[in-house]
């Protein structure tokens, strides 16, 4: 573990703090202002999921042509790109303009910058340049993200008893600002980093470029597909009406507040298990078990109401988030190598980024005609077992 560290720490660093400020684009932040911004625009759950679904397929969409350019361009060129795109869309919700049309250009830089570019960027740099330690590399980066779980509810659901929702946005902003200089530091010396990188890819003959149509026509992308999405709509969800479910429980915001601490806790504690374990096993065998803590959470949801049951659901929604990323990040790179790793993801990230585009809708509709918690429940535990099946009975060498 200490070689580890000592291999590249700068990266490390890098990989932390971007998939940390990509917290200001993720669903878990955004949804912290989801009854200031329906009050402000007068929408309906419904309404605003379906402002947020249309943002966020569109982000997709042009995520899998502008993802995979890091597989092109410079590393500190892509990550600058995307970090002021995102201090843009920060500014953007710090000054909102009562026009609908600008609501949705703010949510799309949003999910566009934040929860797709930069996480990719951050996921996919660590699964590149850590060789078989990248299972552990990618922990470090979704540390980051877990930190920003952990804490940024907290800090501003305390803030907002004093500041407004604009000035919180304009402090996130202010923070993205901070984060450019230390970006530049931690890859300093990226151009002799990929010069090495590129010397290992002739000794892995799973090493090699693949177009995007080449992936898409791959039925192992379909295969293991549905366990990489599963989770992202589910979890994005139930984030984005988290008020409306722990209004429905009985639940109070402060222990939403409180509930994040241990969300972020649960989740350091899969990532500590997740990285090692991924580095040691074939990842498409125990990949398959991925779903089964977030599987608890929703039954969890669906039957108790309690708060000693909450905190429960908390613990193992934070143990999927933080087991998930080390497990299908490396699944991926084991299934088709490392060299155009950023083209693949590029589609995986989309395809994420789609499912929780179309989660906020489907459950906002389902809230708005009456249907509630418990459908939510039984669709997301329908969606769970198709997605660990298909791996199980299309067995793949």
């Amino acid at each position: 573990m200490k070689n580890f560290f000592y291999f590249d720490p700068k990266l490390l660093i890098y990989g932390f703090l971007i998939v940390f400020f990509a917290s200001y684009g993720q669903t878990f932040f955004i949804s912290l202002f989801n009854t200031e911004i329906r009050s402000f625009y007068n929408l309906t759950d419904g309404e605003f999921g379906f402002v947020y679904a249309i943002s966020t397929l569109l982000s997709s969409f042009f995520l899998i042509s502008f993802a995979k350019l890091i597989d092109r361009i410079d590393l500190r060129i892509y990550s600058l790109l995307v970090t002021l795109g995102l201090f843009i869309a920060c500014l953007g919700m710090a000054f909102l303009i009562n026009n609908i049309f600008f609501l949705f250009i703010i949510i799309f830089m949003l999910r566009f910058f934040g929860q797709g570019a930069m996480t990719h960027a951050g996921e996919t740099t660590m699964a590149r340049y850590f060789g078989k330690n990248r299972g552990k590399a990618l922990s470090v980066a979704t540390l980051g993200g877990m930190t920003g779980v952990m804490f940024l509810p907290y800090i501003s659901l305390n803030l907002i008893k004093d500041l407004n929702v604009s000035q919180l946005w304009l402090y996130a902003s202010f923070s993205i600002i901070l984060f450019i200089p230390f970006l530049f530091i931690a890859l300093s010396g990226q151009q002799v980093r990929h010069i090495n990188f590129q010397k290992t890819l002739k000794d892995n003959p799973l090493n090699k470029k693949l177009r995007t149509r080449d992936i898409i026509k791959d039925r192992k992308f379909y295969i293991y597909l549905p366990l990489s999405i599963a989770s992202p709509f589910i979890s994005t969800g139930l984030m984005f009406h988290q008020i409306y479910v722990f209004n429905q429980k009985g639940w109070s915001l402060e222990m939403l507040g409180n509930g994040y601490i241990l969300l972020g806790f649960f989740s350091v504690i899969g990532l500590l298990f997740g990285g090692p374990i991924v580095d040691r096993l074939d990842t498409k065998k125990t990949a398959i078990t991925v779903l089964s803590p977030l599987f608890l959470a929703v039954i969890i949801l669906l039957f108790f109401d309690s708060v000693f049951f909450l905190i429960i659901y908390m613990c193992l929604y934070g143990l999927n988030m933080g087991i998930s990323t080390p497990f299908i990040g490396s699944l991926w790179a084991e299934i088709y190598g490392v060299e155009s790793l950023g083209t693949v993801k590029a589609l995986l990230h989309a395809g994420a980024v789609f499912a929780s585009a179309l989660s906020p809708l489907v459950f906002g509709y389902f809230i708005d005609w009456g249907l509630g918690i418990f459908t939510i429940g039984i669709v997301s535990i329908v969606i769970i077992i198709v997605s660990t099946l298909l791996p199980i009975y299309n067995k793949l060498p």
